[in-house]
């Protein structure tokens, strides 16, 4: 057999593995199988509040993570949101400290780790773009929201601030 087509096979399984997921519950590496190329356009599936003293700061459309895959995927080689007040939101079935992370996103998000009483627990703002380094939550986190970065700055969101959120789909 020619060389060339065993080194196709081998090279294959190393792209595979040097393409990791956007996102993790808890650390692990994700499965090869999230590495996809293919550019998923946003489904808005709700919309959140930034509540800070009682006012509403600024109004985003989510979509809504919440399947594994979806999860893992994230903003995963998506170049944007469509505008300014869209975001991505995470839910999880309990709170828990949270880890994420930026490997094969192209651009730069503040994190928002929300608690399950809706209260922000921590900003982490302008993540590095497709960085495999950790960004834990620091407390226990129910909801994790990815926006553009600098959104945080632009409205004015600090930890402590609540959101509220609903489904429209």
């Amino acid at each position: 057999m020619p060389a060339s087509r065993l080194l196709l096979p081998s090279l294959l399984t190393f792209l595979l593995i040097l393409f990791p997921a956007c996102t993790s519950d808890n650390g692990d590496a994700p499965s090869p199988a999230t590495a996809d190329t293919t550019t998923i356009p946003f489904d808005k599936e709700g919309e959140l509040a930034f509540v800070q003293d009682g006012d509403t700061l600024v109004m985003l459309d989510i979509e809504i993570a919440e399947s594994d895959s979806a999860r893992k995927r994230g903003m995963m080689q998506r170049t944007g949101f469509p505008t300014e007040t869209s975001g991505m939101l995470f839910p999880f079935d309990e709170e828990q400290e949270r880890s994420f992370w930026m490997a094969n996103t192209p651009l730069s998000l503040d994190l928002f780790f929300i608690n399950a009483d809706s209260q922000i627990v921590r900003v982490k703002k302008y993540a590095q773009p497709n960085s495999a380094t950790s960004i834990p939550s620091q407390a226990p986190a129910q909801y994790v929201l990815e926006t553009e970065a600098g959104f945080a700055d632009s409205y004015g969101i600090v930890e402590g601030d609540r959101v509220q959120w609903r489904r429209t789909k």
